[in-house]
Parts: structure tokens; C-alpha cells; sequence
């Protein structure tokens, strides 16, 4: 068996390779491409990203090395595709029936993935390696970028259970209220949307410093406390955007 043929690779008609590293796994088997992420985290436990090679990717995972590099050309491609992988599972945000109970949770599952000295082991590698590769760096912007996104549905439930406003042109304003000023906050501006991946950043936020920066522990008091704090501010306004009274007719849609 060929080593494309072990991998379930397929190339293009005109024979040429696809970009390292960019490709789904189209006709490449799961299990393949699972193995290769396993040896890539194993390697950043191990070795962290300085150490970490193709020859031992393809000796942990048993894909050879020719076709390492075909597909993922270094270890930067290799890195890559193992971020966008971890990305394709099937995680979704607690639905706790609160927003406090859902950030709340949000944070005890940061504590708790740390506090397993084998996943902070392959975190922290991770991330480290954002420092030292720029596509690295992209690769982990993109997981985060797609977590925030998936928490989205947080905000929306805290909005309809009231818990959280909801953006000036969610509703028709009363009959009596004139359009300009019926959505207007006390500083004069236009309540608008809320963003959901700051309000969640601000939840990890203080955790990952303590984790990263200071190397102090975190247990769950610093989980509740951080939760706490993103509540507070989101009740607070601090994640709404909002535009100047000037700019509230393209708020609302209407010039009047």
C-alpha cells in the first residue's frame, strides 16, 4: 500500500499537491489524521515546540515521513492542522438556565482542563508555540476565534430570558417615542448588539494570567470570581457596543 493510499489521500487530476496544512480531510480517513494530531501533542508534552520534529510525528503516529511533508511540509503545517482539528469537535457552551451559571461553568472548564497535568502539559505547548510561530499564532487565533463564535447562543439565551438587553433595534419602539431617541442611553448613545466573544474572553481572561503570566494557582474560587466579574460588566454594559446619538438613524435603519 502506497503511502497516499494509507493515508486516504487524494490528489488533484493534474497531480499537483494540496497546500500543507489548509486541507479538510476529504477522502483522508479520520482515524489517519487523529493519529497525526496525537503524535503532535505528544511531541509538544514531551519536547514543546523547539523539540518537536516530523521524524517523531511520523514515528508516534505511524504515517511516514514522506508524507508528512507532502501534506503538512514542516512542523508549523503539522501544528496548524492539529489547532484546526481540536476545532472540528462537537463542544458547545453550558446551558445552566442562567448567565451566571454559564459562565460560570465556562470557567470551571478552564480550571478543570489545567488542573489534568496532561492536557495543561499540551495546552501550554500550544500556546507557547503562538510565540515562536506566526502560523502557529494564526492557527490558535482561529481555534479561540470559533470557540467565541460557538458562545454566541450564550448571549442570545441571557437576552431572551431578560437577563442581559437586548439591542435597540431588536424591538419596534413604543408609538409614542420618537425613533431617534426611543433607544438612547443616559450618555447619549444607541444600545447595540453585545459582544459575545469579549464577554467570554473576559471570563478566561484573568484565569489564563494567573496560569500563564504570574504562575499562580487557580482552583474554583478564581473560577467563581472571574465569572462574578464578566457578569457584573456585561450587566454594567461594558460588552455593548454603541453608536453616538449622531448615528442613530443607520442604527435603526430610517433617516427620521
Amino acid at each position: 500500500m502506497t503511502d497516499d493510499a494509507a493515508s486516504g489521500e487524494r490528489h488533484p487530476a493534474d497531480g499537483s499537491a494540496p497546500a500543507p496544512g489548509t486541507r479538510r480531510p476529504g477522502g483522508r480517513t479520520a482515524r489517519t489524521r487523529a493519529a497525526v494530531r496525537d503524535a503532535v501533542l505528544a511531541g509538544l508534552t514531551e519536547y514543546g515546540y523547539p523539540g518537536l520534529t516530523v521524524e517523531y510525528v511520523a514515528e508516534h503516529s505511524g504515517v511516514h515521513k514522506t508524507t508528512l511533508y507532502r501534506r503538512w511540509k514542516d512542523v508549523e503545517g503539522l501544528l496548524a492542522d492539529a489547532l484546526d482539528l481540536a476545532g472540528e469537535d462537537t463542544w458547545t457552551p453550558p446551558d445552566t438556565g442562567s448567565l451566571e451559571g454559564d459562565l460560570r461553568a465556562l470557567a470551571h472548564e478552564v480550571v478543570t482542563s489545567f488542573a489534568d497535568p496532561a492536557v495543561a502539559a499540551s495546552g501550554s505547548a500550544m500556546i507557547a508555540a503562538g510565540f515562536r510561530s506566526e502560523r502557529a499564532a494564526a492557527a490558535l487565533r482561529g481555534y479561540y476565534a470559533e470557540r467565541f463564535a460557538r458562545c454566541e447562543v450564550l448571549v442570545e439565551r441571557a437576552v431572551r430570558r431578560g437577563e442581559l438587553p437586548a439591542p435597540a433595534d431588536a424591538a419596534p419602539a413604543p408609538a409614542d417615542t420618537p425613533a431617534r431617541t426611543a433607544s438612547r442611553t443616559p450618555h447619549g448613545c444607541v444600545r447595540g448588539a453585545i459582544d459575545a466573544g469579549a464577554l467570554v474572553r473576559s471570563v478566561s481572561a484573568p484565569l489564563f494570567f494567573r496560569l500563564f503570566i504570574t504562575r499562580e494557582p487557580v482552583g474554583a474560587a478564581q473560577a467563581d470570581q472571574a465569572a462574578a466579574a464578566a457578569v457584573a460588566a456585561a450587566r454594567a454594559g461594558a460588552f455593548t457596543t454603541e453608536s453616538t446619538a449622531g448615528d442613530t438613524g443607520s442604527a435603526h435603519g430610517t433617516d427620521s
